[in-house]
């Protein structure tokens, strides 16, 4: 019986496939938000010291007047919108991999109570520094 030879390169375009298929289901369809709408969920990298708490959102193309950041219990929630460009609205899309709609993300935070010390947009990232108090 001759077994079959399998095409390397089906199978490598299978998996940028599944990948592809993982990242769009993280980054559009994950959840649904206080508001139950679906929402994409930024990711974050946090940074902490003995006193303050550091947290960059990365949010590429979202107008800082449409970020909203609460504290719910022992988390902080940013949550907010970003918009297609108004540019492209009549344009056929060819790629989507930017979200765009309802974004919310949530980050639990260490025991203590704390105080938002600064916030600022930066090269596409929203920048937060907590003080504990």
């Amino acid at each position: 019986m001759a077994s079959e030879k399998r095409d390397p390169l089906n199978w490598r375009q299978t998996w940028e496939l599944l990948d592809s298929a993982e990242r769009l289901n993280r980054t559009f369809f994950l959840r649904r938000g206080a508001t139950a709408q679906p929402v994409w969920e930024p990711a974050v990298d946090v940074f902490e010291s003995e006193r303050a708490i550091w947290i960059v959102v990365a949010l590429p193309g979202v107008d800082p007047a449409r970020i909203e950041l609460t504290f719910d219990g022992r988390a902080l929630v940013v949550g907010g919108e970003r918009s297609r460009p108004s540019d492209c609205a009549h344009l056929a899309v060819r790629r989507l991999e930017i979200p765009h709609g309802r974004f919310e993300r949530r980050i639990e935070l260490p025991p203590g109570t704390y105080s938002l010390d600064s916030k600022d947009v930066r090269d596409g990232c929203l920048v937060v520094q907590l003080t504990r108090t």
